[in-house]
């Protein structure tokens, strides 16, 4: 599999939507089970919860994350990634738009 794109997959066409149509994103699911979502994120502040660990790819753009246990904001950009655990909460604030890649598991 290329960086870039995802081959042989499954793409839902529902999109997810939250935070009054800010947020949006469409579930990939691959042959051996696991899923990632393409996404797409207005500016804003927002708050997630997780069920399963998450690893968030941003494609485009930057934002600052408080991650679960942390006390201090943390900058990330285009090609940079970041890590939340299983059952925790993290926030976002972003200044503009944000192209995103999330994996889950």
């Amino acid at each position: 599999m290329s960086d870039d794109k995802f081959e042989n997959v499954t793409i839902l066409k529902k999109a997810n939507i939250y935070f009054d149509g800010k947020v949006t994103s469409r579930n990939v699911l691959f042959a051996d089970g696991t899923r990632k979502t393409l996404g797409f994120m207005l500016p804003g502040d927002y708050e997630f919860s997780t069920g399963a660990r998450e690893v968030m790819e941003l494609l485009n753009g930057g934002m600052d994350v408080l991650l679960p246990g942390r006390f201090g904001w943390q900058p990330f950009q285009a090609g940079e990634s970041f890590d939340v655990p299983a059952n925790s909460s993290f926030h976002l604030k972003l200044k503009g738009p944000v192209d995103y890649c999330c994996s889950y598991g």
